[in-house]
């Protein structure tokens, strides 16, 4: 078929290819025409009407998708300057904005401070509070002895019984012969020592003799004499130099037993040695115990003293504890949870169970029954406006009475036992009132 086709194709005239080529240049012309005229105008809309109207659709097309897009070019818009206000303005909120990030900064380093600075407090008050339990408290406490207590042979039972019990102790001279007294070392951060109020005088039975005949002179005439010669004098400089000192006598004579019967065999052996009655022992007795708080102990030798040294150690050892928890707003509520208290803390959380606690200590009232109490009158003050309210005794004592308790599904009243058990506990002016 090829070969057919230019067979015809050669056998062309001139003339009708000269025809040819001018249909052909007329339809150039009629292209670029229609190409001109849809570049220039401008509407979408008559572009394809012109585009439509063409005698010739294909090649237009293939023309504009070959040609590159026409950019349309959109001026930038002016820059607009500004003045010296709105320069001002700006620089004012960076500077303001820079100054709140650095109060920002400030704050948070302040507050990170303060929350080290408060571990720091209750790290230090954990310390201290465990230094001042008994057990911890009694290893900063050292028991001073007088040398002269040394020359007594039953002494080496005390010194054996500190040395078995690991507590410290030191040998040392005392303004006071024949003492012994108890020094605590003090937190960290304190280089001084504290020395205790209590003080305890080995005495025997001849240096005691002494001291009651000086006493019973010294109130015989009427005059408050220093007791010179005996072992009083030098007790009453110590009291006159602090009145805090608590002094304790101990009398220990191996040869007697005052265990049972002390003061009797005391006044027999006065009134065998000196010729005192019985009133005149009494009396002097009295004055050394009310008038200059000097207290009497009898013991039978240094296995005796022996013990009474470790008494008192350990109840300086829990002193501290002790007035700690005393120095408390409410000193029943200790700090911490356990099975017989509850925790207060400062904003007054934790007092409602305090008072449900409370009422739940009188005999055969469950916590549900303290706590119907409790939501009727949530405060012990609430429920005391209430009795004051009332006009007779009995109303007063059946208010609570009436009041449902529910109990595994089922309800009861508190009844009228409970309830007047409940006003007495409140009410009652006499401390050893039975409350049942």
């Amino acid at each position: 078929m090829s070969v057919l086709r230019r067979a015809k194709t050669w056998e062309v005239s001139d003339s009708e290819d000269s025809d040819a080529e001018k249909k052909h240049d007329l339809n150039l012309d009629e292209r670029s025409q229609t190409i001109t005229v849809s570049e220039e105008d401008e509407a979408p809309y008559n572009k394809c009407n012109t585009l439509q109207s063409s005698p010739i659709q294909t090649e237009p097309r293939q023309t504009s998708a070959l040609s590159p897009p026409r950019q349309h070019a959109t001026p930038s818009p002016a820059r607009k300057r500004r003045n010296k206000e709105e320069v001002e303005a700006d620089r004012e909120a960076a500077r303001e904005r820079r100054e709140e990030r650095e109060r920002v900064r400030t704050a948070r380093t302040r507050e990170k401070e303060e929350g080290k600075q408060e571990q720091q407090r209750r790290r230090e008050a954990a310390e201290n509070l465990k230094s001042l339990r008994p057990e911890n408290c009694l290893k900063s406490l050292t028991v001073r002895i007088d040398p002269a207590l040394l020359q007594d042979g039953g002494s080496d039972i005390l010194l054996d019984t500190l040395a078995t019990f690991d507590w410290r102790f030191s040998i040392e001279s005392h303004q006071l012969p024949h003492s012994i007294t108890w020094t605590r070392d003090l937190p960290q951060g304190e280089d001084s020592l504290l020395e205790e109020e209590q003080v305890v005088l080995v005495l025997g039975l001849t240096d005691f003799m002494d001291t009651v005949v000086s006493v019973k002179k010294m109130l015989d005439s009427n005059e408050e004499q220093t007791g010179a010669g005996s072992f009083l004098s030098p007790i009453l400089e110590c009291l006159n130099r602090d009145a805090k000192k608590v002094v304790t006598l101990l009398v220990t004579d191996p040869q007697q037993d005052y265990r049972a019967d002390a003061v009797p065999l005391l006044d027999e052996t006065l009134q065998s040695k000196l010729g005192m009655e019985n009133l005149d022992v009494e009396e002097v007795l009295v004055y050394l115990q009310l008038c200059k708080n000097i207290s009497l102990v009898f013991l039978n030798g240094w296995q005796e003293v022996t013990n009474h040294v470790c008494a008192v150690t350990k109840a300086l050892s829990k002193r501290p504890f002790k007035l700690l928890t005393e120095r408390a707003e409410l000193p029943f509520c200790v700090d911490g949870s356990w099975a017989s208290g509850v925790r207060v803390e400062r904003d007054g959380s934790g007092l409602i169970q305090v008072w449900s606690r409370q009422v739940q200590q009188l005999n055969r009232v469950s916590p549900t029954v303290a706590s119907t109490v409790i939501a009727a009158y949530p405060s012990p003050q609430l429920l005391l406006q209430a009795y004051q309210s009332l006009d007779s005794e009995e109303d007063r004592k059946s208010l609570l009475a009436g009041l449902l308790v529910k109990s595994g599904g089922k309800e009861r009243r508190i009844g009228p036992e409970i309830s007047a058990r409940v006003y007495r506990c409140l009410t009652a002016q006499n401390p050893q009132l039975v409350l049942d």
